[in-house]
């Protein structure tokens, strides 16, 4: 949680010593730009709002207890810890804030800068506001990829039934069959030649 007021600012449950100077709030509209053919001047489109940006201002100063420096090692340690991979999201309570209608933010940026003094650090914080978004995905390759195998199966078996189908068919027509012979004993027209002539030899060896 991020408490905000005229002097301090709490986050995460701490609260980080030094002057708030500044709290700045932007917001822009998001517009595009419509590409006409024939025409100059590019006709715009509203199409929503970007994220809000808070900056926040302090000053850092030696205390009675601590230093300027240890109480930018707090800050920094908000920002990012050791090991850290990922920003943190926290909640902001302040009326500035509430106003404008941010309740979330992300610790964006954090910017330090010592000035000629060297008795001050100025620090600068920059939150973005942050919109959670639920997105649903689903699986379609997986199904699609069984309903294809699906249909590719049922495809073959198709082909498979009208191959046997028209196989057995041909089986049964004469296509499939050898010619039929009536009389397997019966003399070819070659030995009924040969068998003729030798017939013929011996009756004329005969003496009359």
């Amino acid at each position: 949680m991020i408490f905000v007021d005229d002097s301090t600012i709490k986050i995460g449950g701490v609260i980080l010593s030094g002057i708030v100077r500044s709290l700045e709030i932007k917001t822009d509209a998001r517009v595009e730009e419509q590409e006409v053919e024939g025409k100059s001047a590019k006709p715009k489109q509203a199409t929503g709002y970007e994220d809000a940006k808070i900056n926040i201002e302090i000053g850092l100063e030696d205390g009675e207890t601590t230093t300027k420096e240890e109480k930018l090692k707090g800050i920094q340690n908000l920002f990012r810890t050791s090991g850290q991979a990922k920003p943190k999201v926290y909640e902001i309570i302040n009326e500035h804030t509430a106003i404008r209608g941010i309740k979330k933010v992300i610790f964006k940026s954090l910017t330090t800068k010592e000035t000629s003094k060297k008795s001050e650090l100025t620090v600068s914080i920059e939150f973005w506001e942050y919109v959670t978004t639920t997105i649903t995905a689903t699986s379609t390759s997986k199904a699609s990829k069984n309903k294809k195998g699906d249909s590719s199966k049922g495809s073959n078996a198709s082909v498979k039934g009208n191959l046997n189908s028209d196989y057995n068919s041909y089986l049964s027509s004469s296509r499939g069959k050898a010619p039929k012979i009536n009389d397997k004993t019966s003399n070819s027209p070659a030995k009924d030649t040969a068998s003729g002539n030798a017939a013929k030899s011996k009756l004329s060896q005969m003496p009359y």
